[in-house]
């Protein structure tokens, strides 16, 4: 059990660490080559360990590339899924749920999804130390798991979709735009009656 807990303890460390690198998205060039990251929390572990694969992967992450991913929101849930033992033993599912924008010039919204990533430990009454590391390595796995999602989704991407959806984006920011200020012409052009007359009546 000590060379069980030592092991878990280690991988936590490891994986946490700044220098590591997903499966698969070491060698995988992404056919965007230049984009922006920025993070609600911008010095949390995902968005350095995001930066860290996409430059890995081929990608110059640098502020004013033309496309922005944005890690708009990140929430982590842990609930009880069963019990055994008498009460002292149990199953906890931690959940983590991930909501990106991916912009474009002028920061016009082109794309908005989530993602979402659940794992069970288990949790030992008895054994406090290690159920908290089975809970730290829980939490970094499913961190990892969600960045390699992250990937592979921008995988899927390419800058002409990209140009696609900023023109698509630029095209309904000017219908909008010319919405608005007909509504304000109209509206600055339609008779206003004074209270007075308003009475009168």
């Amino acid at each position: 059990m000590i060379k069980r807990n030592l092991l878990v303890m280690g991988l936590a460390v490891l994986l946490s660490a700044c220098g590591f690198q997903l499966r698969g998205t070491g060698t995988t060039e992404l056919a965007i080559k230049e984009l922006d990251l920025s993070a609600r929390n911008a010095y949390g572990e995902t968005v350095t360990q995001m930066r860290q694969v996409l430059e890995g992967s081929g990608v110059k992450v640098y502020s004013g590339a033309p496309y922005k991913l944005v890690l708009t929101d990140e929430q982590e849930n842990q609930r009880i899924l069963s019990y055994a033992g008498a009460g002292r033993t149990g199953e906890y599912q931690v959940t983590t749920v991930l909501n990106y924008d991916i912009r474009g010039r002028g920061d016009l919204p082109l794309m908005s999804d989530k993602l979402e990533v659940q794992k069970i430990f288990i949790h030992d009454g008895n054994n406090l130390v290690g159920s908290d590391q089975e809970a730290a390595t829980a939490r970094v796995e499913t961190r990892r798991e969600l960045i390699q999602r992250m990937v592979l989704r921008l995988q899927q991407l390419t800058p002409a979709q990209l140009d696609q959806l900023q023109q698509t984006a630029e095209a309904k920011a000017k219908a909008d735009a010319a919405a608005l200020e007909a509504a304000q012409k109209a509206e600055a052009n339609t008779p206003r009656q004074s209270p007075v007359e308003l009475q009168q009546q």
